[in-house]
């Protein structure tokens, strides 16, 4: 079996391709490997994409950031024979927060050691993959201005998104939508439009705790508009969590397919890429994807938190 490590040198506050050259030179010394150095966005997806096609199982590094891990995710998506994993040294490193410790993923040996593997859904909007968030609207304004700051010296991922919240909450906070989840329709004006297969996003963000990113579900938290006095309340709750204690601003839904109509383009991110689109099909994609992690660790809720649900806005 092959490793193939594949460096994003933009990922996080500094170029890490010599720290990763170092990593992989020690720790695969008698196994197959190779290592490619992304020169522009793209690159990671269609060297994933490649390597997939021979038909040869593979382990595949995704070496960056959350977004990093997305191009990876992108490259594999269809692919059986391929499995990946994040060796992370982005600022955020959201995904594998699910994990009951996320600390082994830094090291190459457990994750080369005899690795778990399991099968997670993935998200499709509009025929592009996500293996963690979509959300739409200032939420996505917000993460478009994340990575502005985040290379800000002594600007945390979490800080990051202050300062984009900060930002952007100064302009026009909702916008009207008229949205589908399975079919049901709803709609009107909205903050924003989170929907969730992972737990973790922004560097900090917890929104919906109890998601399972293997459950075949989407777990969707619909904002009403919210004034520049309440803002601060919700996105606290918000990033806590604690959407259960805003029933009449956040609406929580479970859904395999969401729809989103606007009468005029809006920002949409999907794990950190940003979308701009008029009409979002999003959904859980026909496939799951292989990912390995350290052995001994866990992903799975011990039991699922019962939510709270306000009414259909």
């Amino acid at each position: 079996m092959k490793h193939l490590f594949l460096v994003n040198p933009a990922a996080g506050k500094r170029d890490a391709t010599a720290m990763y050259q170092e990593a992989v030179a020690a720790g695969c010394k008698d196994v197959d490997y190779e290592i490619r150095v992304s020169q522009k966005p793209g690159d990671i997806t269609a060297w994933t994409k490649e390597a997939a096609s021979t038909g040869a199982e593979l382990h595949i590094y995704a070496c960056g950031g959350d977004g990093t891990l997305n191009e990876v995710v992108n490259g594999a998506a269809g692919f059986q024979n391929v499995a990946v994993t994040h060796f992370p040294g982005g600022s955020g490193n959201d995904f594998i927060k699910i994990f009951s410790d996320a600390k082994p993923f830094f090291d190459l040996v457990p994750l080369m050691n005899n690795p778990e593997e399991t099968e997670f859904d993935l998200i499709c909007c509009n025929g592009i993959y996500g293996l963690n968030t979509c959300s739409i609207g200032l939420d996505a304004r917000i993460a478009a201005g994340v990575a502005k700051y985040k290379r800000l010296p002594l600007v945390s991922g979490s800080g990051a998104y202050i300062l984009s919240t900060l930002q952007n909450v100064f302009q026009k906070l909702s916008e009207d939508y008229e949205i589908e989840l399975d079919g049901k329709i709803c709609g009107g004006k909205k903050t924003m439009v989170c929907v969730a297969n992972g737990r973790w996003y922004g560097g900090g963000f917890h929104p919906v705790p109890d998601a399972d990113p293997a459950d075949g579900k989407l777990e969707v938290l619909l904002v009403e508009p919210a004034n520049l006095l309440q803002i601060a309340k919700v996105v606290g709750k918000y990033k806590a969590g604690l959407y259960q204690k805003l029933p009449h601003l956040i609406t929580h839904r479970t859904c395999k397919n969401l729809v989103l109509r606007s009468a005029q383009p809006v920002a949409a991110q999907l794990d950190g890429e940003l979308l701009t689109r008029r009409e979002m099909r999003i959904g859980i994609a026909p496939w799951k994807l292989r990912f390995f992690y350290p052995r001994g660790l866990t992903w799975q809720q011990k039991e699922r938190i019962p939510a709270k649900t306000g009414g259909m806005a």
